[in-house]
């Protein structure tokens, strides 16, 4: 692309009904394109580039909103002048949009019936992860979603503090049941023996405090594996 001068290339120098705020405001935010809507969270672009050909070339390496998430900074260094207040907008942006999903079930009270509908509901904030992540589904007697809890960062080897936080709340939203769920960062869903270890565990801890383990799922990237659905949620 031609280098051209910055006021040349700025966007508020475009016809009002090319600048993807104004079309955003006039047409609703489901008329624009993936590198329009990540132009508005850039807000400006840098010296030769417009906020809408930095948001394209930016998309030509991630490909996707998803391939931007869980990067760490050097991977962002091509883009000259591009500093890490945006990278983080973008970030951001990203994950609301991970639980927005999440929210809007849990106020839906929604009804969950099979591990694949838990594993379609968390895949999409635990697949890209690079740590293990804990998530406790909390339910009520009609297995209607109470709450989603996120539970400290840590591995299976790290049980005790990731069952007590587990049990805390669901005891603190009155919850009948439970799902646990974690992230495999390598993407390989089968689990290990430190897996079956924590989910004897933590049946057996179900049973003390008289909250019932349903399931334990472990999320890769697009698999899932649901103990409950292997049978393997015997103590």
């Amino acid at each position: 692309m031609e280098n051209k001068p910055y006021y040349e290339t700025a966007i508020n120098h475009w016809p009002p009904e090319d600048r993807p705020r104004e079309k955003l405001l006039k047409n609703g935010e489901h008329t624009l394109s993936a590198s329009e809507l990540l132009a508005i969270l850039l807000r400006s672009g840098v010296k030769g580039s417009s906020a809408l050909d930095l948001a394209r070339a930016i998309l030509k390496k991630f490909k996707t909103f998803r391939g931007m998430s869980h990067t760490d900074i050097g991977q962002w260094k091509e883009f000259k002048g591009l500093g890490t207040a945006k990278i983080a907008q973008i970030k951001a942006a990203i994950e609301i949009g991970r639980r927005f999903r999440e929210e809007e079930l849990t106020q839906q009270k929604t009804k969950l019936s099979s591990a694949q509908e838990v594993a379609a509901l968390l895949m999409p904030r635990l697949r890209d992860l690079k740590k293990e992540v804990f998530k406790a589904v909390l339910l009520d007697a009609q297995n209607c979603i109470i709450d989603i809890a996120e539970i400290e960062e840590g591995t299976v080897d790290r049980a005790s503090p990731i069952l007590r936080d587990i049990f805390q709340k669901a005891l603190q939203h009155f919850a009948v049941s439970v799902i646990c769920a974690h992230n495999h960062p390598s993407g390989n869903a089968r689990p290990s023996a430190e897996d079956k270890a924590f989910t004897r565990q933590l049946v057996q801890a179900g049973e003390v405090v008289q909250v019932k383990v349903l399931d334990h799922i472990i999320i890769g990237d697009n698999a899932h594996f649901s103990f409950a659905e292997a049978g393997e949620m015997r103590l």
